[in-house]
């Protein structure tokens, strides 16, 4: 059924409705830019005034910047399945970080139409570069079986916790990286490995149309990266408080996170890579002279962590929204989105446009001139990049399986959030309204209850309970 829908699903033009109309020679291509644990005011688009990110300053002055753009929930795995599916996470198969052994996460079916397989059955080369997540190598869920022709990189998302890991993956081959057997050195740099090999994919397919995703870790903890001058850029600028933490040697382990002397240095240093990675892609863009016809998006997974030595409070890494990591107040989920496309976006732009990871899909079937899948839950949000009439949700859900389970809606200017889900005798909901409060400091759910009922009834229908990860405990 899979294989016929997709088969179907790629006849499907859909060049009448006036958004796009392109000959398959003259498809565009997509690179989807996804950091981890990246706050919303981590970067200079957004606010960040001690950490500089001049080349996505540049693609925001060259873009459209989102300033209601929201990540699949609050933590990497079930975020990420929301995004590939276009399910939110009361839909999508994956709703928590859940390890399998040897090696990996909990797989996404064989059902479960990607946005890899989608776009592969429009005619993309399609290639993901860094963390995974979403299947083990040989399971369902390996990329390579749900609709990506090239993966480099993590595949488990607990390995990716290190910089220096002992290995990473090249489609389904193990590659052993030198110097750091059994993590005893940190000796070789698996993000700057990645990203050749994702330039490399750019060399390679420049001359087709191709989808690209770019699930950099950067700057998920630990907080390490090369003693270079990114580094002594930011190093002794900052009042700085010591990290101990699980250090590379006989006693490290796989998901632990190493000890550092300048942590608020090394985050600002591990933010400003990240944006100097992003400007190697763009110059390779232009370089190969694609850079005119290829949409280039970036974002992040989820809001900023703690963990590691991580201080988001000293880098206002929230940009003033309430929470963090594993919240699903606003600073938990809203991300900075930033979408740049010669041509079609136009430069210098500012949406408000409620959107989340869900829209992904549909949006890239739309410019792939293909139907997505029927039982998303996403909108295209093509439109609003052509600054067309755009379409608006309804309403948007999240849930989230840790800290008792938390659920949220946000419907117009109206925010709720329902706690400890799995104890009925201390669940509550808080309600905000996101016009005047956009921090959430004032819960108004006593003198809301209509409200409170509505969006609670919302939350309930948005819910399919899953066997796997069950909400009724």
């Amino acid at each position: 059924m899979k294989r016929m829908y997709l088969l179907a699903a790629s006849m499907l033009i859909l060049a009448h409705l006036g958004l796009l109309a392109q000959s398959p020679a003259k498809k565009p291509n997509i690179i989807f830019i996804l950091a981890d644990d990246l706050g919303y005011g981590d970067i200079g688009p957004y606010g960040q005034t001690k950490i500089k990110t001049p080349h996505l300053d540049q693609l925001a002055a060259e873009g459209m910047k989102y300033t209601q753009f929201y990540a699949g929930t609050s933590v990497c795995a079930p975020s990420r399945s929301s995004l590939m599916t276009g399910l939110h996470t009361g839909h999508t198969y994956i709703r928590g970080n859940k390890e399998v052994q040897p090696e990996g996460q909990q797989p996404i079916p064989d059902s479960a139409i990607t946005v890899g397989e989608v776009m592969k059955q429009a005619g993309y080369t399609t290639g993901i570069f860094g963390k995974w997540g979403l299947g083990p190598v040989g399971s369902e869920g390996d990329p390579l079986k749900q609709g990506f022709d090239r993966f480099y990189g993590y595949n488990c998302q607990l390995l990716a916790h290190r910089y220096y890991p002992t290995h990473i993956w090249d489609n389904d081959t193990k590659v052993d990286l030198d110097g750091n057997d059994n993590l005893l050195q940190a000796k070789t740099y698996a993000p700057e490995m990645i990203q050749q090999k994702a330039l490399q994919f750019l060399d390679d397919n420049k001359s087709k149309p191709f989808m690209l995703f770019l699930t950099y870790t950067l700057p998920h903890a630990e907080l390490l990266a090369p003693d270079d001058s990114i580094f002594l850029e930011y190093k002794g600028k900052f009042d700085e408080k010591p990290y101990k933490g699980n250090d590379y040697g006989p006693k490290a382990n796989k998901g632990g996170y190493t000890s550092q002397q300048y942590p608020h240095a090394m985050f600002a240093a591990m933010v400003t890579r990240l944006d100097v990675y992003v400007g190697q892609v763009m110059n390779k863009l232009k370089a190969l002279g694609i850079d005119d016809n290829t949409l280039v998006i970036f974002t992040s997974d989820n809001g900023p962590h703690l963990e590691g030595g991580a201080d988001p409070d000293f880098f206002n890494s929230g940009g003033g929204l309430r929470g963090y990591k594993r919240d699903l107040y606003e600073g938990g989920v809203r991300e900075p989105f930033i979408a740049r496309w010669p041509g079609k976006v136009k430069a210098g732009t500012v949406n408000d446009y409620a959107g989340a990871f869900w829209d992904v899909l549909p949006t890239f079937a739309q410019i792939a001139g293909v139907q997505a899948p029927a039982n998303t839950d996403g909108i295209s949000f093509l439109p609003s990049l052509l600054q067309k009439k755009q379409k608006q949700h309804d309403y948007l859900y999240f849930e989230f399986h840790e800290n008792g389970g938390t659920q949220s809606v946000r419907k117009g200017k109206w925010k709720a959030v329902r706690l400890n889900v799995f104890d009925k005798n201390k669940t509550s909901v808080e309600l905000y309204d996101l016009s005047k409060d956009p921090a959430e400091k004032n819960n108004i759910a006593s003198s809301n209850p209509t409200r409170v009922q509505e969006l609670t009834k919302l939350m309930d229908q948005s819910h399919v309970e899953s066997s796997i990860f069950p909400f009724e405990k």
